[in-house]
């Protein structure tokens, strides 16, 4: 039975990550701010058949996540797996954003990163074993307009797990750190992301349910790739931006902005979890239910690369077999 850790468990895709874990059988630590959300999370990964300890942490405080380790490890065992995923944004201008809230958000979206691997890694390295999964997406790689803090601290992390990645080679450590980089999501960061847009926050389409990003997690934590994209939209960006990163550039400055919001005029009165963890449970998904796909044919396709690669081979081979068969019978006639 694996221990298991999700930051940002108590909605959204670190909920459907502690769910999907459990169906396993594992042992779920439940890492997040909100008391409201972390204790329904706890009844849905214990509904599945796996266990669950809550435990109420703001993942930009370094000595608040090693408490939330040692905890884990005292209650359940030796970790496992560690997800980091929390993450908290602002969608608007970079001009119209202030210090504060710039730090905030760069603080839990990349440094919480840094502070769970830390964590992860005191308990992993000895033992020489264990899987860190940190949680991406196609904006580690293809920045995109309103949502400079959370594009450059998916950057700083994706800059980060590589530099990690080739210290533990160079050690010849057995422990594994892996990058899934995501597609856009139906979940609830956009009705409590902070916004200063004059409409309501959408993610941009193709969108996907969160339990296809946590069917990649799951996956990849048992896998030995260094990186795994999940969603063709996800694949399009991010050799859209090797390609041709000014084209990306231009394109994304004539439509970046109309994409990111829906026709709803924004709520004045809108309540966001930037500093504070907000009351009630919010789930895994947001208000996208029509337009979020279920499935992924990108994400089947990679976890069966294998296969499908032995089957363009042998396809290959008949076809060859076939054009020489056919170029001998021309030759005697």
């Amino acid at each position: 039975m694996s221990v298991v850790v999700v930051t940002g468990a108590s909605a959204g895709v670190g909920r459907a990550t502690a769910v999907a874990f459990a169906r396993e059988g594992a042992r779920v630590g439940l890492v997040a701010r909100g008391s409201d959300g972390l204790d329904a999370a706890r009844r849905e990964v214990e509904a599945v058949g796996g266990q669950a300890l809550v435990l109420p942490t703001d993942v930009a405080d370094p000595d608040q996540v090693e408490r939330a380790a040692a905890t884990v490890e005292d209650s359940f065992g030796s970790i496992d797996v560690w997800v980091n995923n929390a993450m908290a944004t602002i969608f608007s201008p970079f001009i119209e954003i202030t210090p504060a809230e710039y730090r905030r958000a760069t603080e839990v979206t990349y440094l919480g990163y840094v502070w769970g691997t830390m964590a992860a890694l005191r308990r992993m390295l000895p033992r020489d074993r264990g899987a860190v999964v940190q949680v991406g997406s196609a904006l580690a790689y293809r920045g995109i307009p309103l949502q400079a803090p959370y594009c450059g601290a998916k950057h700083a992390i994706q800059g980060f797990t590589e530099s990690l990645r080739c210290e533990l080679l160079h050690g010849g450590s057995k422990v594994q750190v892996t990058m899934v980089q995501l597609p856009a999501l139906n979940t609830p960061q956009f009705d409590w992301g902070r916004s200063r847009m004059p409409r309501e926050p959408q993610p941009v389409p193709p969108i996907y349910q969160p339990e296809v990003a946590a069917e990649a997690i799951v996956w990849a934590a048992h896998q030995r790739r260094r990186e795994h994209y999940v969603g063709g939209s996800t694949v399009v960006a991010i050799l859209g931006d090797k390609l041709a990163p000014g084209l990306g550039d231009r394109y994304l400055a004539r439509t970046g902005y109309e994409s990111q919001q829906t026709n709803e005029p924004a709520d004045e009165g809108r309540q966001d979890n930037l500093f504070e963890a907000l009351p009630g449970d919010r789930g895994s998904h947001g208000r996208f239910e029509r337009e979020a796909h279920e499935r992924s044919l990108q994400l089947w396709a990679s976890k069966h690369r294998r296969g499908l690669a032995a089957l363009g081979v042998a396809a290959l081979g008949v076809a060859v077999a076939s054009a020489i068969g056919s170029a001998r019978g021309e030759t005697r006639r």
